[in-house]
């Protein structure tokens, strides 16, 4: 029964899909071991102030799949707005609120938490905001990807370059 075993992952590691792989070995791969390997930066200057991201795969601004980790820190809405392409959101800690629509109604929001999934049309438009506590969510989707406020004065960016 060992032998077979071993006979079996000998096998596999030979065609490679046992073991560790190297990025020499598959160009594009990425590898993220933990949570703590993602690298953070500010976001950009159209999600309110204090959002950090991730870049984990790819670039938004360009074609072609991505992945994004975003940190929304406690007390922060993301007014109403759309993206011209399909996104998926998964919550990996904290909560965030999610509703549906044109404009901001916390009363019809639902909470999602941790392991908790949404999978947005493009065009569709949404608000997101947390209350007492941060949230780190993973962001999938295609580029080019960009956000359009349903009321371009929700845009935070207007505010960059005023101090603060």
């Amino acid at each position: 029964m060992t032998r077979s075993w071993i006979s079996a992952a000998a096998a596999l590691a030979m065609l490679g899909g046992f073991g560790p792989a190297s990025a020499a070995d598959h160009a594009g791969l990425v590898v993220v071991p933990d949570g703590a390997s993602a690298t953070y930066e500010p976001g950009p200057p159209n999600l309110p102030r204090g959002t950090q991201i991730s870049r984990i795969a790819g670039d938004p601004s360009k074609p072609g799949a991505f992945v994004l980790r975003v940190k929304v820190p406690a007390n922060t809405v993301i007014a109403p707005h759309t993206h011209s392409k399909p996104e998926t959101l998964t919550i990996l800690s904290g909560s965030i609120h999610h509703a549906h629509g044109r404009t901001l109604d916390k009363t019809k929001g639902s909470v999602l938490k941790a392991g908790g999934f949404v999978y947005l049309p493009e065009d569709m438009p949404h608000s997101l905001w947390t209350t007492d506590e941060a949230v780190e969510l993973q962001v999938n989707g295609s580029g080019p990807f960009g956000l359009n406020y349903i009321n371009p004065a929700d845009d935070p960016s207007r505010d960059a370059g005023k101090p603060g």
